[in-house]
């Protein structure tokens, strides 16, 4: 039903921290479900969040173990800027659902604070700033623009000058955006400790299970499943991230290659790094943070080969190249990195996700958080499927169409 792919490559820094690993059974107890969710990453966790509340029967089930793909991969800045700057996305799709799609994305990093605030997650979640230094693609002049069209949007900006840059931080570019509503996580964390509190509520999770086939009856859904059981549901919503569906395969969205590192634990870095995500205007462009335990988290440099990442020699000299651009920007040595890795890593025309039915399927839905913003969208994907499948649309459900 869905691509394969290993999703990366070596251990990533969260597959050595605790709390990343949750239990699961090995079949489910029923064969008729109200929802059952594809998928036990980041994307199914909130899922799930989203839908146990609300007294309804919900499996889920993967084909690897929970947290166990392209989630452990991720860098987990949790930004509301997306890949693609909102001046440049009104020439796209039009002023207003810009504006939408980016208010509803800082909208889903302050909900996504207040999940884990609710329930209280230890996940080594912080609130963080932005700075989006000025690059090859996006210079001071752009940077302005962007400001300018955040500030209409009622998103708060502020443009930084090249000097301000040197005195606060020491870096030297023409420009920067400081923004707020930005945070970090340990993904795996995040994940696991979402996934438990739902199962608490009488989530069930199978794993090792691998969806092969499914069909529309009715008002039901059927799948099969390589256990050779078939099961129903009311609904199912496939949270398979970059493994997506055959059926959508080969149309917009295209899979590529990213490398990312982190240090070994505190490592000497500038104080302002603890309190910001930082990215750049450039393609590829450099971005990098500091985790709580004093490393300095950086990736980068990705390629539109979607194999590329399986190559050991070619992950080399990627690291390389970061370790150095980190350097020259910012003087940080890091050294020999204690984790280095590689995943493939999913992405669309206008950076933006895709969300909402599969096409000619009525109760069959599909989460696709591709872009740079993989643990929002997801969280935007959560809210806008769960509310149509409890029957009340959501304002902004046509802002992410499947095309």
């Amino acid at each position: 039903m869905t691509r394969r792919h290993a999703l990366r490559r070596d251990l990533p820094l969260w597959a050595s921290t605790p709390g990343g690993s949750i239990r699961t059974q090995g079949k489910s107890r029923r064969s008729h479900y109200d929802v059952i969710i594809v998928g036990a990453g980041i994307s199914g966790a909130l899922m799930s969040h989203a839908l146990v509340e609300k007294n309804l029967r919900v499996l889920m089930v993967d084909r690897r173990r929970p947290v166990r793909g392209s989630t452990l991969a991720s860098t987990a800045m949790i930004q509301h800027e997306i890949d693609t700057p909102l001046h440049v996305l009104q020439k796209s799709i039009g002023v207003r659902n810009a504006q939408r799609v980016w208010q509803r994305s800082a909208t889903s990093v302050e909900q996504l604070g207040q999940i884990v605030r609710d329930l209280d997650l230890k996940c080594a979640f912080q609130a963080k700033k932005s700075l989006f230094l000025a690059g090859e693609d996006y210079g001071s002049r752009a940077l302005r623009t962007e400001v300018e069209a955040r500030k209409a949007a009622g998103l708060s900006a502020n443009l930084l000058s090249a000097e301000v840059l040197r005195e606060r931080f020491a870096l030297c570019r023409t420009a920067a955006i400081e923004s707020a509503i930005s945070a970090s996580a340990n993904p795996a964390q995040l994940s696991a400790a979402i996934l438990r509190n739902a199962k608490k509520k009488g989530m069930e999770i199978v794993s090792d299970v691998e969806i092969k086939d499914i069909k529309e009856f009715d008002e039901n859904v059927v799948l099969s499943t390589s256990q050779a059981v078939l099961l129903s549901a009311r609904a199912v919503v496939f949270c398979t991230g970059y493994e997506f569906l055959k059926v959508l395969a080969h149309k917009s969205q295209r899979v590529v290659s990213t490398w990312a590192l982190a240090s070994r634990p505190r490592l000497k870095r500038p104080e302002w790094l603890d309190e910001y995500v930082v990215w750049e205007g450039s393609d590829p462009y450099l971005y990098f943070r500091s985790t709580p335990d004093g490393r300095v988290l950086l990736g980068g440099e990705d390629e539109d080969i979607e194999d590329a990442y399986k190559d050991e020699r070619k992950r080399a000299r990627k690291t390389k190249i970061l370790v150095e651009k980190l350097a020259d920007l910012t003087g940080i040595s890091i050294g020999k990195p204690d984790f280095e890795w590689s995943a493939a890593f999913g992405v669309t025309p206008s950076g933006l996700p895709m969300i909402g039915r599969v096409p000619h399927m009525r109760n069959v839905f599909t989460a696709m958080g591709f872009g740079g913003n993989g643990i929002t969208f997801s969280q935007i994907a959560a809210a806008l499927i769960s509310s149509e499948i409890l029957g009340h649309r959501d304002a902004d459900w046509d802002l992410f169409p499947i095309s």
